[in-house]
């Protein structure tokens, strides 16, 4: 009989740890489509996976818009978006906090907060924004270095073909922004619209000449701009506001576990502006799997 009774306890001290990781939950992690969503949401589920927590992979789940309306809904738990699209959010602040990093991170980790008790986590040093590029033949032929110069060469009867998201052409903080601050229109018969916001998309599209495309919507840390030899515009006026991306998060989830916060702080602190160009760029130039990217890095720095 007691022999049992110690063959029960040893068992018990076996079960109880399990039972503990267990209790750890399903997280569901989502993100954007394009490339830099798919690798920053995979990092999440590499770093969450990897400290006993159940995932729901959602990563690529839709555009800006219908991420957000998943996540208040519950129906996803976190995902990475930018401090810059405050500014869509919360139309009603100031414009110019949103072009400063730290006044921009604060204002919506307070706001989201308050209206859809979502948290913000710590943020990225990059800077993720909006830009236009142009074939790097014409930027050279036509004297293209900034947003002024291609505004001249849009106006002046310039020929163009833009090919970039819905998002990018529709939300009046993208391309409308642009328009309005250096004088340019670009016509709907002079664009090639795409559903998702992948970059590699229409940047490849540039670079192939794709039904005349050459000119793409861009983003600051894409890897494949002087691969793909396009010429990234400058923004002199600084229109863009800024787009360090972060961890955000259901409070309800956060609350119940806590630890995910000091989890991810590591992971995206490391993430500045060169590191993730050159990540981005292994998954749209090199044909390396968001998966395989996020994972070589994270055991590289030592958090996985």
């Amino acid at each position: 009989m007691l022999a049992l009774a110690r063959i029960i306890c040893v068992v018990m001290v076996v079960i109880i740890p399990m039972g503990h990781a267990a209790e750890r939950g399903k997280i569901t992690v989502g993100s954007k489509i394009d490339t830099e969503g798919a690798l920053l949401g995979q990092m999440i589920v590499l770093v969450l996976e990897n400290n006993d927590f159940a995932i729901e992979d959602r990563t690529e789940f839709g555009p800006t818009p219908i991420v957000r309306k998943a996540i208040i809904s519950g129906e996803i738990d976190i995902y990475p978006e930018y401090t810059g699209n405050g500014a869509f959010f919360f139309s009603e602040e100031d414009p110019s906090l949103w072009k400063d990093h730290k006044k921009a991170y604060a204002k919506v980790k307070e706001l989201d907060l308050q209206e859809n008790g979502l948290v913000w986590l710590t943020p990225s040093p990059a800077n993720n924004t909006w830009a236009l590029a142009v074939r790097g033949g014409l930027a050279e032929q036509e004297e293209l270095d900034s947003l002024e110069d291609f505004s001249k060469y849009v106006s002046g009867g310039g020929t163009i073909k833009l090919a970039a998201c819905e998002e990018f052409v529709t939300r009046e903080d993208a391309l409308p922004s642009f328009e309005k601050a250096y004088g340019f229109k670009i016509r709907n018969d002079q664009m090639i619209v795409f559903s998702g916001c992948n970059t590699a998309q229409t940047e490849k599209a540039a670079a192939q000449g794709t039904s005349g495309v050459n000119t793409a919507m861009a983003f600051g840390t894409d890897g494949a701009l002087a691969a793909l030899g396009l010429k990234l515009l400058d923004d002199t006026k600084g229109v863009q506001p800024v787009y360090a991306p972060a961890p955000v998060v259901r409070r309800e989830v956060l609350d119940q576990y806590p630890d995910i916060e000091n989890l991810l702080t590591p992971v995206f602190e490391s993430l500045d502006q060169e590191t993730l160009q050159e990540l981005n760029s292994r998954i749209a130039i090199g044909g390396e799997g968001a998966k395989s990217v996020a994972g070589s890095y994270l055991k590289k720095q030592g958090l996985l």
